[in-house]
């Protein structure tokens, strides 16, 4: 038998139906509902690389979008705004994942005491910066980035909010990846040079990665790219800034100092 025709004997000999409409399979996904045929009576180590699989989406597209987030800003949200989105990892999930392991980082490096001054109770109050860093700013940020869109929509009002949406998500992946290295270096750049520097240039990319993200996605020059950008951004430090400061302040009270609090 040629190898085409056993391979394609093999082929419909492994067609099932779809476990949740019943509808006749020809591909991985149903054509009817959508639902993936995943079958999950299978030894635990292949559950759980396809798990692994399907949240971090560790193939050639999470390696293909991470290098074009930095190697060309603003081209990741341009391509999906055009609906060239298989090559890349969906935005939502990427933020998902990443913002996951940055506020990992910085809660760690919180917890060091990274973020105190000299001189200050490392242990009570760092855990305390922790505590906050791990649990209370993830949530912020979350809710915060909508508004962030609504700020890219003032400066550029000809596009719709979703494509702002888009932008935002890849905005804050490339911000938290660059932050996970910066504070890191926060203690070390107290005492030596080189980690200073390091942190500059890295700040450096932050805000230039903001501006040219900006340029091609709006598709302005480099003036109007950089001054709308920079007051959009100086405009989201303030309001994250202040709050997280109220956010902060509100957790770190005792029940009975709240002002709803029952007596």
């Amino acid at each position: 038998m040629p190898l085409e025709a056993h391979l394609r004997r093999l082929y419909f000999d492994r067609m099932t139906n779809c476990r949740n409409c019943d509808t006749p399979l020809e591909a991985s996904y149903c054509p009817n509902c959508g639902q993936k045929d995943l079958d999950l009576e299978r030894p635990l180590p292949d559950l759980l690389g396809e798990v692994l699989h399907e949240t971090f989406d560790v193939d050639g597209r999470a390696f293909r979008t991470l290098w074009t987030l930095f190697r060309r800003p603003g081209v990741l949200t341009s391509e999906f705004l055009a609906g060239k989105r298989k090559l890349y990892t969906p935005p939502f999930r990427l933020y998902l994942v990443i913002s996951v392991l940055f506020f990992i980082v910085a809660g760690w490096v919180v917890g060091q005491g990274a973020l105190l001054t000299e001189g200050r109770a490392v242990a009570a109050e760092a855990a305390g910066q922790a505590r906050f860093v791990s649990d209370d700013l993830p949530r912020l940020m979350f809710i915060l980035l909508p508004v962030f869109a609504l700020f890219l929509k003032a400066a550029f009002r000809q596009r719709l909010y979703f494509d702002h949406l888009i932008h935002s998500l890849h905005l804050h992946s490339a911000a938290y990846i660059l932050l996970a290295f910066l504070l890191p270096l926060e203690q070390a750049a107290d005492r030596h040079w080189m980690p200073l520097a390091l942190q500059l240039l890295l700040l450096f990319l932050l805000l230039s990665n903001f501006v040219i993200s900006v340029r091609r996605v709006y598709q302005v020059n480099r003036l109007v790219a950089g001054i709308r950008a920079m007051v959009v951004m100086l405009g989201y430090i303030a309001l994250v800034g202040a709050a997280s400061g109220l956010v902060s302040h509100i957790t770190s009270l005792g029940a009975e100092e709240l002002p709803f609090h029952e007596q």
